[in-house]
């Protein structure tokens, strides 16, 4: 059963509820029975106008349909007749609405169609009528009242693409041939003559006919002035190669070339003049200044060398170097030898960059060392040492890698060249090697050094005595003067402990020799005998602070204070 049958049913028991609802509100007021005759007949009233007109509603929309449909169908095969389309096909079994639709949106497509069609025939017939005026070709009439197919339509638009590209290459051709007489007009400094080259340099591009007559002028006209722009082109490149290779070799600064720059581009008559006294000027100024430059040369060359990390052999490999005979075939035999070191740089340069940077982390990394090792960075007060200790860590976890990425290199790059990388005439793991073994070396010396020092020191405290060593005052705290002794009774001393009880007796030490120990000042120590006939001040001192120890029963004796005999 449908939703809308179930929907009708449920209708009908609704009007019978209320009926009911209402018969039984007229029975409680107690209307009479002709009274609710009247009110029932108002009802049924009410309930079959408002069902008429929804009928009548509804009607109306099904002709209004059928009328629709109608119209569709005749308009739909007009349509299909003038766009040479298939008809319309309508489908079977389908309502009424669904069918007006259908027919409704497909009248609206082609419609659409129709209207697309006739805007592009107009655009593209726009476009063929200008770009042939362009070309100089003959024009092509085509009849724009009727509706054009898909197939004329691409015909005429595969027409307007090809006279497009046409356009543009000839155009493009035409420009480039333009610039090019332009430029050759004004290297040769001469001027249009002709009406065709007047209308070429002085008219605006667009007026200009893109026809193969007068694309073939102007190339022939291009050709016959490129070949008068050769002729002076190749007498200035030659003065212009040697002027370059005389300032190269004399080390012109930019300065000076400068005000020359004007005449090193152009093929004028004034600038080959400029050129040929630029040129004898050099020539003079190479001759008296040929030392000069061989010795630049050589600073350059130089430089090259710590560059690439050259032995003091490689070096002096090139034994022009060394010579003092300036002559000309001397600057050409460096000459040569600076342009082989500079290719060369420029080949291993990331290379020789990788071991530079690891040549400076690797002073970065002694320095730090050397600082590690000095007692006196201690007492920074401004975060230095924190800051030095995190690079020091730092550099030594970058290191390695560094090392390990440049060995990589290397040994991809020896298996491309056949050939060993050398650094300072060896090859550069054979020298970090030997740098690491350097410090191994320096570190096992320094380590033997501080132990023969400690051992001598050791040695000396066991002879003479340690100095004792005062605690470090603290803020707050009024250290006792000097020569004033805290006095202590035989009370306190049977009460104390003993290091407490022998601290105070011997002025904050422990002494551990029976020897003097060394003054405080630079003068020479002197040696109190062990057993003297005479009893010096800290003898007797010692000696009554033993009896007070023995008159309170201390258990203290002669061996806690190790070495003093009483």
């Amino acid at each position: 059963m449908r939703r809308s049958e179930v929907l009708a049913e449920e209708s009908v028991v609704c009007l019978q509820k209320a009926l009911a609802h209402l018969r039984e509100i007229w029975e409680l007021i107690g209307i009479p029975e002709e009274q609710r005759l009247q009110r029932t007949e108002v009802v049924k009233k009410h309930i079959k106008d408002l069902l008429d007109r929804m009928v009548a509603e509804e009607e109306s929309l099904r002709e209004r349909i059928l009328r629709s449909i109608s119209i569709c169908r005749k308009e739909l095969s007009t349509l299909c007749s003038e766009l040479q389309v298939k008809p319309f096909q309508e489908e079977k079994e389908i309502t009424v609405l669904q069918l007006e639709k259908d027919l409704r949106t497909q009248v609206e497509l082609l419609r659409k169609q129709k209207k697309e069609r006739k805007q592009e025939l107009k655009q593209l017939q726009e476009q063929d009528q200008e770009l042939r005026e362009i070309l100089c070709m003959p024009l092509c009439d085509v009849e724009s009242t009727s509706v054009p197919t898909l197939e004329e339509l691409n015909l005429f638009r595969q027409r307007v693409a090809t006279l497009r590209e046409t356009k543009e290459a000839r155009h493009e051709q035409f420009v480039n041939i333009k610039r090019q007489i332009i430029l050759c007009m004004e290297e040769l400094e001469q001027t249009p003559d002709t009406s065709f080259e007047k209308e070429i340099v002085c008219e605006d591009e667009s007026a200009f006919c893109l026809s193969l007559e007068n694309i073939a002028t102007l190339q022939k006209l291009l050709k016959q002035l490129e070949m008068k722009k050769s002729q002076n082109e190749a007498e200035c490149e030659g003065l212009r190669a040697q002027i370059r290779e005389l300032w190269d070799r004399l080390q012109t600064p930019e300065e000076e070339r400068e005000p020359v720059a004007a005449i090193m581009t152009g093929s004028k008559t004034q600038i080959r003049n400029a050129l040929k006294l630029e040129l004898d000027r050099l020539e003079e100024l190479k001759m008296q200044n040929i030392k000069q430059v061989i010795e630049k040369i050589r600073a350059e060359l130089a430089q090259f060398w710590d560059q690439c990390f050259y032995s003091q052999e490689q070096r002096q490999a090139f034994a022009p170097y060394y010579s003092e005979d300036y002559t000309e075939n001397l600057l050409h035999l460096h000459d040569a030898e600076i342009i082989r070191l500079r290719n060369y740089y420029d080949v291993h340069k990331e290379l020789f960059e990788g071991v530079q940077k690891w040549e400076e982390s690797w002073k970065l990394f002694l320095e730090f060392e050397r600082k590690a090792s000095d007692p006196s960075r201690f007492t920074n007060r401004g975060g230095n040492l924190l800051k030095e200790e995190k690079e020091r860590a730092k550099l030594q976890k970058t290191l390695p890698k560094l090392e390990e990425e440049l060995k990589a290199r290397i040994e991809q790059w020896e298996q491309e060249h056949s050939t060993a990388f050398v650094v300072n005439g060896q090859k550069f793991m054979e020298y970090v090697t030997e740098q690491w073994e350097l410090y191994r070396l320096e570190k096992e010396r320094a380590k033997q050094e501080r132990q023969l020092k400690n051992k001598k020191q050791t040695e000396t405290e066991m002879l003479y005595g340690s100095a004792p060593r005062t605690p470090s005052k603290r803020p707050g705290q009024t250290p006792n003067k000097s020569g004033k002794v805290r006095k202590m009774n035989t009370t306190t001393m049977s009460s104390a402990t003993p290091n407490s009880s022998i601290r105070p007796v011997f002025g904050g030490s422990v002494y551990r020799s029976p020897l003097s120990r060394l003054p405080p000042s630079g003068s020479k120590s002197v040696v109190t005998p062990l057993c003297s006939g005479k009893k010096t001040p800290r003898t007797a001192r010692l000696r009554a602070n033993k009896e007070n120890l023995d008159l309170n029963g201390s258990i203290l004796s002669a061996r806690t204070f190790k070495g003093f005999q009483i």
